[in-house]
């Protein structure tokens, strides 16, 4: 168990993290938070293939989320460079690998349910929307009916926030460019915070963001 205690707010900088081994000797891991099983649980990760690494075919039950944050990722499916969003449903079944090599923000067992679409989005080709007077930029990347949870990248301008707010049902953000600041610190690129339900902030930044962000993904307990 690592981080499971979804009642409590979780601040972690990969960067300051080592590589641990994975099952394949050519793919390491940076575990964020882990629910289960250790190769069974429900999982939240940074993961670097190596060049020239494969990761032995497996299934997904309870499908498979994938930001890559660089490099190019690879399965039977495609060849998805940096900035791509994966959603692999349940039952999903692959054989993944990087010819040059790769980093990837990865969630396991997060995306449950039958009438889970299978997704590629390379956020280079899609469209921000301004938010808050331009201030504020939204991709959005995932929602819908029936399932809690928005998935987006959200963009801030130098100098910009939000007005405090409250999260309920809870939320997830990897700082991906720039800095994020509010009342409890301050959040550079790698920095991975998840606020539970009922958490409330004042998110500004100096230089400019940019941030993967996931509302609804944290369960009231």
């Amino acid at each position: 168990m690592l981080n499971a205690d979804m009642s409590r707010r979780v601040v972690v900088d990969t960067n300051a993290m080592d590589w641990q081994p994975s099952p394949s000797p050519t793919v390491w891991r940076k575990r964020l938070h882990l629910d289960g099983p250790a190769e069974a649980g429900r999982v939240t990760s940074i993961v670097r293939y190596d060049p020239g690494s494969a990761f032995p075919a497996h299934d997904h039950p309870d499908g498979e989320e994938i930001f890559v944050l660089d490099g190019v990722f690879s399965d039977e499916t495609g060849d998805y460079p940096a900035g791509t969003h994966l959603l692999n449903p349940e039952g999903f079944h692959h054989a993944p690998f990087s010819r040059d090599g790769c980093t990837l923000f990865v969630k396991l067992r997060q995306y449950a349910g039958a009438d889970r679409p299978q997704q590629r989005r390379n956020t280079e080709f899609l469209e921000w929307q301004p938010r808050r007077g331009g201030q504020v930029a939204e991709l959005a990347l995932y929602a819908q009916d029936g399932y809690d949870g928005r998935t987006s990248l959200i963009r801030i301008a130098p100098g910009a926030g939000v007005p405090h707010h409250g999260h309920p049902f809870g939320e997830e953000v990897l700082i991906l460019e720039g800095e994020l600041e509010d009342e409890f610190g301050r959040y550079g690129p790698g920095v991975w915070i998840r606020s539970p339900v009922g958490s409330e902030h004042t998110p500004r930044t100096g230089t400019g963001c940019v941030f993967f962000l996931k509302t609804g993904s944290v369960p009231a307990v």
